[in-house]
């Protein structure tokens, strides 16, 4: 792996529990990036949600053991952070520009560039899978397939840019306060893991509450002007030639414009799974029911769990080298509607 003479990799393998984290200056800023796993295995890069990194995002995912198995049988994990939002980030500094969402896409390719990674397999959240998704769209030879949670892919309507304007005021003034982080809550979890007066909050709702506690205020506020001047990409999406596997809870805020989105994809190159009773976050609020869509989708690939594949697991990630038959939905095993999953999903 090469190392650019204006970039920095700090080794932070004790504290990201085998990972290792990498900051790698581009035209828009530093990036921190946390590898896990063999280099040589084809690339998933991942990309959260607003406010978030990996640890609050797709934690639950890669903790789940059948999951861990499927994704770092097969994969060398890249975890993007947003600007900033990396465990430990100080507040960058206001003399920087803010980045807009095509800047951001296009610093994932100074990343891929700097580890040499030709096409990778991309997995991202909301505002994370529209970064990811504008990427794919711009550098189409990148990307080989797309697996998007509750993605976006329209410009903000009226309520969520008035919604996101309140937020940040909330940031300017007060910071990551407890009102702030009730809207972010309820952006990513559905009501039944958010509590109420008679039933508390779940374990992970309050990992995720503590966790934004670290957040530099500044640091948020640029990620969410991005996201809130971002453009409307729905024509692009005809375009898309990669396999996408769009997953969305249907309690999250952004159901309808994940079912907007997969209508304006080639129905020969797409899939959706709706999980009930689950918000946005399906990564950490139902890691279960991606298990099964993921591994029909990851087949298509020729990539496998392990134990049932035994072969190496460095599988060429080509759609060239995929029967045309492959890259239907049928052939994930997975229906044209949507499909209706349970966390008590069997596996």
């Amino acid at each position: 792996m090469a190392e650019s003479n204006d970039s920095v990799s700090v080794d932070m393998e004790k504290i990201y529990l085998g990972g290792k984290e990498h900051h790698i200056q581009t035209g828009c800023g530093s990036v921190s990036v946390i590898v896990y796993g063999d280099y040589d295995k084809p690339a998933l890069i991942t990309y959260p949600d607003l406010a978030l990194n990996y640890m609050s995002c797709f934690q639950g995912l890669f903790f789940c053991p059948e999951a861990a198995s499927l994704l770092l049988h097969n994969f060398c994990i890249y975890h993007i952070s947003p600007p900033g939002h990396e465990l430990g980030a100080a507040a960058i500094s206001s003399d920087n520009p803010v980045p807009s969402t095509e800047d951001l896409a296009d610093q994932i390719v100074e990343i891929l560039n700097y580890f040499r990674l030709g096409a990778v397999m991309c997995m991202g959240v909301t505002a994370g899978a529209y970064i990811l998704t504008l990427f794919a769209m711009k550098y189409r030879e990148r990307v080989v397939g797309l697996i998007l949670v509750s993605p976006l892919c329209k410009a903000p309507s009226w309520t969520e840019w008035f919604y996101n304007k309140v937020m940040s005021n909330f940031l300017h003034f007060y910071g990551m306060c407890g009102l702030l982080k009730e809207c972010l809550l309820q952006r990513y979890f559905s009501k039944e893991v958010r509590g109420n007066a008679e039933v508390p909050e779940s374990e992970i709702v309050q990992a995720c509450r503590k966790l934004l506690d670290e957040r530099k205020k500044t640091n948020v506020m640029r990620f969410l002007h991005a996201i809130n001047q971002r453009p409307d990409i729905t024509e692009g999406l005809k375009g898309l030639n990669c396999r996408t596997l769009i997953f969305v809870g249907d309690s999250s805020p952004f159901h309808s414009e994940a079912i907007h989105m997969t209508s304006k994809i080639d129905r020969k190159f797409s899939a959706l799974v709706e999980v009930q009773a689950c918000g946005s976050m399906v990564t950490e609020e139902q890691p279960h029911a991606m298990l099964i869509p993921m591994e029909y989708f990851l087949m298509g690939y020729g990539l496998y769990r392990p134990c049932q594949f035994s072969s190496s697991p460095r599988s060429p990630l080509s759609p060239s080298c995929i029967s045309p038959e492959l890259l239907s939905p049928e052939s994930m095993g997975l229906k044209l509607k949507p499909i209706k999953t349970r966390v008590s999903l069997d596996v």
